[in-house]
């Protein structure tokens, strides 16, 4: 005996897809709005931490004698955004939230960070830990929700958003490397020594923030352009280029003012609160048009509803002389119509079916022309973001190959760049090519 067939699927429809694949559009802007929180708070969260960096290293390299009570303002400040980071952690756990594996993924690895905060605090308190040491920690936990900023924008796509993201991750990345370098510079006029490579990284920082900004400014709303533009030619960024050249032209070992070092965090943090003031206001925009997106498709959806309703109330022409040849009260032949009538009706019924077609041709063409513009839009934002991946991988092979620094491996990729008359991104490429024996061996 045979076992009982499965029931047939339903039948799909032209209605079914078309409404399914609007009310998708919508889940996924939806979706994006709720990662823009995520953002948001993350990018606050990096902001504390990196206050709590900057007041540490100073805490730490004057004997614990300065900026007692900045830092414990900074961890009060960064105490409760590290628990509402962890709750929206949990919430993407949720299958609604829509979460990618590698998203998840990045989550734990932050979370991780976040794990050794605790302990991490602890030994800046006991001060047995260098103010160097408490620098490369928070750096190191900072980088990793960098990261995760950065995979939520590599993993959008829809590209008016994914502009905003990657504007907003560029000036992450660039308030990052600000932060470090007041980490740094923080270090260095609290301990009143020059250190060589604290000089370089010092270098290397200024430069990581110029190629931020300049991503920045390319994806970033004129507004906002403007408005840094107007920072950078205030008297406090001037007194902070000052304080850089202190810094960074003293020779190795010379002794460096201390009671400067009170002055140098006042102006690089003011340097600080500029990005991050631009950050509150991309994240403002971000909302907005994930709010805006999601309204607009609501309202397609409503319009496609419309036109597909139209469609059912008003059939093809040539359905209604079906039903008549089919209507037994009509006898065939019993009403004969005039010819120049039959072919008035019929113009007229063909000009309705013509129009009706017309109308969806339209909106399918207008589809495509959307989409297309939007896959241009999205390629650009892309192929940011993997020239940056590219760029990253090239560092880590000079690091590991040739026991480089990041800093110095970047700048090797810097100047083999401008030595050969080169875009970066492809002396980056020919170094993933070379073979490993094309390194010099580390010693």
């Amino acid at each position: 005996m045979s076992s009982p067939s499965a029931p047939a699927p339903a039948p799909v429809s032209v209605s079914h897809l078309v409404l399914r694949a609007k009310q998708l559009e919508i889940d996924a802007l939806k979706h994006l709005a709720a990662r823009a929180e995520l953002v948001d708070v993350v990018g606050q969260l990096i902001h504390a931490l990196q206050r709590e960096r900057g007041a540490t290293s100073i805490y730490l390299a004057s004997g614990g004698q300065q900026f007692v009570d900045v830092r414990q303002a900074a961890v009060a400040e960064a105490q409760p955004l590290e628990a509402q980071a962890r709750a929206l952690f949990a919430t993407q756990l949720e299958p609604a939230q829509g979460a990618s594996a590698r998203m998840l993924s990045m989550m734990a690895w932050a979370l991780m960070g976040l794990d050794v905060l605790d302990g991490l605090r602890a030994q800046i308190e006991q001060r047995t830990l260098s103010a160097h040491d408490s620098v490369a920690a928070f750096s190191r936990l900072i980088a990793g929700l960098v990261e995760l900023i950065f995979h939520v924008a590599d993993a959008t796509a829809h590209p008016g958003i994914s502009r905003l993201l990657v504007a907003f991750l560029h000036l992450v990345q660039s308030k990052e490397a600000a932060g470090q370098e007041r980490a740094v510079g923080a270090l260095l006029y609290a301990s009143g020594r020059s250190d060589e490579a604290q000089q370089q990284r010092l270098v290397h920082l200024i430069d990581a923030q110029e190629n931020s900004l300049r991503v920045f400014e390319e994806f970033a709303e004129p507004a906002l352009r403007t408005r840094w533009e107007q920072h950078l030619l205030t008297p406090g960024v001037a007194r902070l280029e000052r304080l850089r050249r202190t810094l960074c032209t003293a020779r190795p070992g010379a002794a460096l003012d201390a009671q400067l070092s009170d002055d140098w965090f006042e102006v690089s943090s003011a340097h600080i609160t500029a990005q991050w003031e631009l950050q509150q206001q991309l994240v403002q925009a971000l909302r907005q048009h994930c709010e805006a997106q999601v309204r607009a498709a609501e309202q397609a959806l409503l319009d496609a509803e419309g036109l597909l309703r139209q469609l059912r109330d008003n059939p093809p022409p040539h359905s209604h002389a079906v039903e008549r040849f089919f209507d037994a009260a009509v006898q065939p032949g019993s009403v004969p119509l005039p010819a120049a009538v039959t072919e008035g009706l019929s113009t007229k019924l063909d000009t309705a079916a013509q129009a009706q077609a017309s109308s969806l041709l339209d909106l399918l063409q207008a589809q495509s022309t959307r989409l297309a513009s939007m896959e241009a839009e999205l390629e650009t934002a892309r192929r940011t973001l993997n020239e940056r991946k590219v760029i990253e991988r090239a560092k880590g092979v000079l690091m590991s190959r040739m026991g480089l620094t990041e800093e110095a491996a970047f700048r090797a990729l810097q100047k083999t760049s401008m030595d050969q008359n080169r875009r970066l991104l492809d002396v980056a490429e020919a170094t993933l090519s070379l073979p490993d024996f094309a390194f010099p061996k580390r010693t």
